[in-house]
């Protein structure tokens, strides 16, 4: 078996099982979709060693940058206005 297979979508539907099978025997899976990467089956010990497998338990993926400048010169007005949108009606 390769380390590395790939699928087009509507037969990585089809042959989910086989897809889902081969990760569990260490094998790595990408999924086309018009023949571009569109997504990856990987062996769990793969997630489960890389710095990702922190940010999927936590359940919020990394942010990456400072922010700097996302909410403007005054942040607490910024932030009050946003809460008066969500306000209770």
């Amino acid at each position: 078996m390769s380390a590395n297979a790939n699928y087009g979508l509507e037969q990585a539907r089809i042959q989910l099982p086989t897809i889902i099978a081969n990760a569990h025997a260490g094998v790595r899976s990408i999924i086309t979709k018009h023949g571009k990467p569109y997504a990856a089956v990987v062996p769990l010990q793969d997630v489960q060693n890389s710095s990702v497998a922190a940010d999927l338990a936590s359940g919020i993926l990394a942010l990456r940058g400072t922010g700097r400048g996302l909410w403007g010169a005054r942040v607490g007005q910024a932030v009050s206005e946003l809460r008066d949108e969500w306000g209770t009606e």
